[in-house]
């Protein structure tokens, strides 16, 4: 016969274990919703830039085909993952003029994984994107 008293610390202990495997499976979602298999240059302004986990993120205000403004919202890798690449928080500031390559996102919506930017003084970091692999190696160029 099984003791009520013994299993409510065993179910208390239970829960708090799945809630702390959970927890990080959650926080994180996939790079579905980037079509990797494709690559767009924008060329605009930086309007916002943030250097926070799990992923960074820029936006950059891109004048479209049409003549009209569009601010892309571009997601990156984690901060400690992009320090490696060569970044700093403070790397993109609000005017600073940019072009990137990114995966665009799969509804065609203005936005898109970071692969590489090229900044105004014409340095370029080449980086990864969420549920990627790094873009060089992709293409099959050697990382440093």
């Amino acid at each position: 016969m099984l003791n009520i008293r013994t299993l409510r610390p065993f179910h208390a202990v239970a829960a708090v274990a799945l809630t702390a495997v959970a927890a990080p499976v959650l926080a994180h979602h996939s790079g579905a919703m980037f079509d990797s298999s494709k690559t767009v240059t924008i060329t605009g302004t930086i309007t916002q830039f943030n250097w926070t986990n799990p992923h960074s993120s820029f936006k950059v205000a891109v004048t479209n085909a049409a003549g009209k403004e569009e601010i892309w919202a571009i997601e990156m890798n984690a901060p400690q993952n992009l320090m490696v690449e060569g970044w700093k928080r403070t790397t993109l500031k609000p005017g600073d003029k940019v072009s990137v390559l990114v995966s665009p996102l799969r509804d065609g919506k203005p936005g898109g994984s970071y692969r590489s930017i090229t900044l105004a003084d014409g340095t370029t970091l080449n980086g990864n994107g969420p549920g990627q692999t790094n873009y060089d190696a992709q293409q099959g160029a050697a990382k440093k």
